[in-house]
C-alpha cells in the first residue's frame, strides 16, 4: 500500500497552525491603508531584536538585501575583501559582490560545515602578503543549516586584524551560544525570512540587527533611498523595505517560533538516535543549541540515498551540491589560503539533508530512519 509522501518542509503547515491569527493580521493591515513601513514593520523589529537579544532590527525587502545594507552600513564597499564560505547559500556571495566590495572564499571545519577560523586567520594573512588589491575589511560568519560559528574564535581573529563581524543568520533563527543568541555577536548581523526559514514569512522578507544605533540609524536610510528625512537622500540608499502584511504575519509567526525551535530539537535527537550507526549525523559544537533550519547527513553514496528516499515518497535536499567558487558565475573566487577548499568540495559530494520542520510526525520520523537504515544494509 502507498503510503503519504513526507515532504522536506510543509510551508502550509506553518499558516494553518496559526491560521486565525495570520488571517487576523492580514485583515488588520488591509484595513489600516497603510502598507510600507508603518506600525507593523515597527513593532515586529522591536519584538525580534528583543527576540534576538540585541538593541536595534531593520526590516527589509529579503536576505541577500540585509548582507548588503549591513555591509554598506559598515562602509563595506569597492577595494574592500570580504572573507566569508563557498559552501553556503549563493546569496551570501553575490551580495558581497552586489556591495561592490571582494569576496575571499575560506575553507570550512569539516564537523560543524561553518567557517574554520584557523583556516580563517590563514587566509587573511596570505591575502595580506599576497599583494592582491583591496584591503581585509570583513568577514560573513555563516551559521550554516542552524549551526552557529566559533564566533569566539572567529571574533578574536576580526579584531587582532581591525576587521568587522557580519553575521549571517539566515538559516539560524535561535541559534545560541552559551545563553546568547546568534546575531548578538557581531558588529551587526542579516537575518532572511524566507518563506522555508524557521521564521518564515509568506513571501520575501528580511533584517538586519545590531546593538549600534549610528549602524541601525544608517542601515534604515540605506533601505529607503538614503532618506533621513523624506525625499532628501543623505546616502546613496536602495528601495528594500519590509511591508506591513509580511510584518504582521511575522509578529505573529514570532510568538510560535521558540515552541518549534523546541520540536525541531527533539526530532533531531530522534534522527541522531536512529542514524549514528548508519552514517555521519550532525556534530553540535559543545556549549552551542542548534537551530536544525536543516537537519544534513553525510554518505559517500548520498545520490543513492536521495534516490532510494524518492522511491519510498520522502523528500531529500542538497545543500549546496557545487561549491560557490566552482559555479561559473562566480568562477575564479578562490582561497587564500594554501589549504584551499578541500573540505568545501568534499562536503558538497556528501551532504544530504532529510526532512525537518515542526509538523512531522512521530511516525514520519521513524519512516525515514527506516527507509535510511535500509538502504544502508543493501
Amino acid at each position: 500500500m502507498n503510503q503519504n509522501p513526507i515532504a522536506m518542509v510543509d510551508l502550509r503547515g506553518g499558516y494553518l497552525a496559526q491560521q486565525p491569527d495570520i488571517d487576523g493580521a492580514i485583515k488588520r493591515v488591509m484595513e489600516s491603508g497603510w502598507y510600507i513601513l508603518g506600525q507593523e514593520c515597527a513593532a515586529f523589529e522591536r519584538d525580534f531584536a528583543a527576540w534576538c537579544g540585541v538593541s536595534h532590527a531593520v526590516g527589509v525587502g529579503n536576505g541577500t538585501d540585509a548582507i548588503v545594507i549591513a555591509l554598506r552600513a559598515l562602509g563595506v564597499g569597492a577595494g574592500d575583501a570580504v572573507f566569508t564560505v563557498s559552501h553556503t547559500a549563493v546569496a551570501t556571495v553575490a551580495a558581497v559582490e552586489l556591495a561592490g566590495a571582494t569576496p575571499v572564499l575560506v575553507d570550512i571545519d569539516p564537523a560543524s560545515f561553518t567557517l574554520d577560523p584557523q583556516k580563517l586567520e590563514d587566509a587573511i594573512r596570505a591575502f595580506a602578503a599576497s599583494g592582491a588589491a583591496g584591503r581585509p575589511r570583513a568577514v560573513i560568519a555563516v551559521h550554516l543549516y542552524g549551526h552557529p560559528c566559533d564566533l569566539r574564535a572567529i571574533g578574536d581573529i576580526c579584531r587582532r586584524h581591525g576587521v568587522f563581524l557580519i553575521e549571517d543568520c539566515a538559516q539560524a533563527h535561535g541559534a545560541a551560544i552559551g545563553g546568547t543568541r546568534v546575531g548578538a555577536f557581531g558588529d551587526i548581523a542579516s537575518f532572511s525570512f524566507y518563506p522555508t526559514k524557521n521564521l518564515g514569512a509568506f513571501g520575501d522578507g528580511g533584517a538586519v540587527v545590531t546593538n549600534d544605533r549610528m549602524l541601525a540609524e544608517r542601515a534604515a536610510a540605506l533601505r529607503q533611498y538614503g532618506w533621513k528625512e523624506r525625499y532628501l537622500s543623505d546616502l546613496k540608499g536602495m528601495n528594500t523595505r519590509l511591508d506591513e502584511i509580511q510584518a504582521a504575519m511575522l509578529g505573529v509567526r514570532l510568538a510560535r517560533l521558540d515552541t518549534e525551535s523546541k520540536t525541531r530539537r527533539e526530532i533531531a535527537d530522534r534522527y541522531d538516535a536512529g542514524l549514528l550507526a548508519a552514517l555521519t549525523t550532525p556534530k553540535v559544537r559543545a556549549g552551542t543549541r542548534h537551530a536544525y533550519h536543516l537537519y544534513v547527513v553525510r554518505h559517500a553514496r548520498r545520490d543513492g540515498l536521495a534516490a532510494a528516499l524518492k522511491t519510498a515518497g520522502i523528500g531529500s535536499g542538497v545543500h549546496y551540491p557545487v561549491p560557490i567558487h566552482l559555479q561559473n558565475a562566480y568562477a575564479g573566487r578562490i582561497a587564500m589560503a594554501a589549504s584551499g577548499l578541500q573540505e568545501t568540495e568534499r562536503a558538497a559530494a556528501e551532504v544530504l539533508s532529510l526532512p525537518m520542520h515542526p509538523f512531522l510526525s512521530d511516525g514520519d520520523v521513524a519512516r525515514v530512519i527506516a527507509e535510511v537504515l535500509a538502504w544502508t544494509r543493501v
